[in-house]
């Protein structure tokens, strides 16, 4: 590893001593063979020191997987540039203090035993700039992981778009944004690694159009530096600007990880998108004989009980949340996080998951148990964001072909000023008619409370689960007897009038089957509870995985326009109106 690998911009070259360096963030000097042992991140203030490609490499995948592919360089002067010194002198020097040929390492490997197509970035070649062959070079992995059905990782370390090849290098953003693009029309994963520093054009291009985005802890990632904002804006900075950290508190990010657990993390999302097709079938292939009694089989009646009970128990403190279950009923669960765009709202969790060796795609409200945590989990209610993460993990569940499973516990959407200032309305209708012709089966469960359109937002489905002390609602309660009875102490008679519960959902056809709970409710024996929501799902989804997409949501539409009071059944069409003479 070269010494100039381990530097920060602006920061002081650490003093070389035989054996020993000093972390460029806290000044403690660092013994070599300790700080290799402990990836280079520095033990008494956690910086993680700069890698560089090769190294990167030996710690991500694994042991001698990496194959190079071979690149033949192109014209690497198209504007015979010169500066203090001529451009090719820059890039001889460069290759020469990196000992590498170019700013990106592309090959072949495997982590965790799946084969992937891997681009490393090296910001010791002149800073990780993006220019001509940078841009070939991310764009041709792309297009070989395209080739062989592979994911993509790339690793991303750049000051932004390289000077001396003027607008050819500009060009280079859109360049690897159409191969990009191209993954994931394919539905490919891709996942890009953002290191210290990530800057400028490979930022605002390849960077951050992965399927998934993980910050590493403490890395700078932007499109202009701290230095350019301030000068261009003359304004203080938050302390925390542009880090991994920021990034992922303001929804731009997935996850952000230490540098010891990148790996582990990488190897459990390539494994639950391995089986990329196991969602539902193509639309070449034949439908499965049983599409035509495409539904839930009849089952038994579910008790009736009384109406106000159901309410009490489905907002018990300690009932199970969607958390709980992610890590009961479900195998393995990756979280992703935010709405790209604004921030990520604890109300919704959301990722990819596994249950019964099938990858899927979860998302549920979120409510936590303790104060706490509920006031943390804004009790269960979603703002824009959340809804717009949750939309975001549609996207993601049909590019890569997997079943949605929705977890529906909420009093309601958030109804703050703040919500309607950033479209709690657009974003609740954009994701119910997203989830209405998903291309991917979608299997929704009320676990707990389901008020109004906060929750029908997760409810749009091909199968809607209720479990037994579950209801949903047009409105609360509460909110039902201040407007009718004028007093909310009215609820238990307005729950009751709006017949609240799992009979009235099951008998008129808006559930397809209720999940039974231990006696006295789920929050009484919390694994019970699970081995029963998992042994429903796993029904459900292995059901839906028959059905051919043209089937699925042909039946999709249909459930929908059966929601008339009629239990499902068909009712006569409108006839149009002729005005008189005509």
């Amino acid at each position: 590893m070269t010494r100039s690998s381990l530097t920060t911009p602006g920061v002081p070259a650490p003093p070389v001593h035989t054996g020993w360096t000093s972390c460029p963030a806290c000044g403690w000097l660092l013994y070599h063979k300790r700080l290799e042992r402990n990836l280079h991140v520095c033990p008494e203030c956690e910086h993680h020191l700069r890698l560089g490609a090769r190294a990167r490499i030996d710690m991500l995948v694994d042991p001698g997987s990496f194959t190079e592919t071979n690149v033949t360089r192109g014209d690497s002067d198209p504007l015979s540039f010169t500066d203090l010194r001529p451009y090719p002198d820059r890039l001889r020097d460069a290759a020469h203090r990196s000992g590498e040929s170019e700013a990106v390492l592309v090959g072949e490997a495997r982590i965790g035993g799946i084969p992937l197509v891997l681009a490393v970035m090296d910001f010791g070649f002149l800073g990780g700039s993006m220019g001509v062959e940078v841009g070939r070079r991310v764009s041709e992995a792309a297009a070989l992981a395209l080739e062989q059905g592979r994911p993509l990782v790339v690793v991303c370390a750049s000051g932004g778009a390289r000077m001396q090849e003027g607008v050819f290098s500009l060009f280079q953003m859109a360049r690897a944004s159409e191969a990009f693009g191209r993954l994931r029309e394919a539905g490919l994963l891709s996942v890009c690694v953002l290191t210290d520093p990530t800057y400028g054009g490979v930022s605002a291009s390849f960077a951050t159009l992965a399927s998934v985005l993980i910050g590493e802890r403490g890395a700078h990632v932007g499109f202009a530096g701290p230095r350019v904002v301030q000068e261009t804006i003359r304004a203080e900075l938050p302390h925390d600007f542009q880090t991994s950290e920021f990034l992922l508190a303001h929804g731009l990010v997935d996850r952000v990880e230490s540098r010891a657990d990148l790996r582990p993390v990488l190897v459990r999302l390539l494994a639950m998108h391995a089986g990329q097709a196991a969602g539902v079938p193509a639309e070449d292939e034949p439908a499965d004989e049983r599409a035509d009694t495409w539904g839930a089989a009849p089952g038994p009646q579910p008790a009736d009980r009384d109406p106000w009970e159901v309410v009490q128990r489905a907002r018990v403190v300690d009932r199970p949340t969607t958390l709980d279950y992610l890590h009961t009923a479900f195998d393995d669960f990756v979280e992703l996080h935010g709405d790209r765009a604004f921030g990520d709202d604890p109300a919704v969790v959301g990722g990819v998951a596994s249950i019964g060796g099938r990858p899927v795609v979860v998302i549920g409200h979120e409510k936590g148990h303790s104060v706490r945590e509920r006031v943390a989990h804004n009790f269960g209610m979603p703002h824009p964001e959340g809804y717009r993460k949750a939309l975001r993990l549609l996207g993601h569940a049909e590019d890569h072909r997997l079943p949605v499973v929705t977890l529906v516990d909420t009093p309601g959407a958030h109804p703050g000023p703040e919500a309607e200032e950033r479209g709690q309305s657009h974003a609740i209708a954009e994701i119910i008619m997203r989830s209405s012709r998903l291309r991917v089966p979608v299997v929704a469960v009320v676990t707990g409370e389901g008020g109004s359109g906060g929750a029908l937002a997760l409810c749009t489905s091909d199968r809607l689960l209720v479990l037994e002390n579950a209801y949903l609602s047009v409105i609360s309660p509460e909110g039902c007897a201040a407007i009718l009875w004028r007093t909310a102490t009215a609820a238990p008679a307005a729950a009751r009038a709006m017949q609240l519960g799992a009979p009235h959902l099951y008998r008129s056809g808006i559930a397809t089957s209720v999940v039974p709970e231990p006696p006295g409710g789920a929050h009484t024996d919390p694994l019970a509870a699970a081995d029963l929501l998992r042994a429903a799902l796993l029904r459900e989804l292995d059901e839906l995985s028959r059905v051919d997409v043209t089937t699925l949501l042909a039946e999709r539409s249909r459930r929908l326009s059966g929601m008339d009071g009629n239990g499902g059944r068909r009712v006569r069409a409108l006839q149009p109106v002729v005005p008189a003479g005509c």
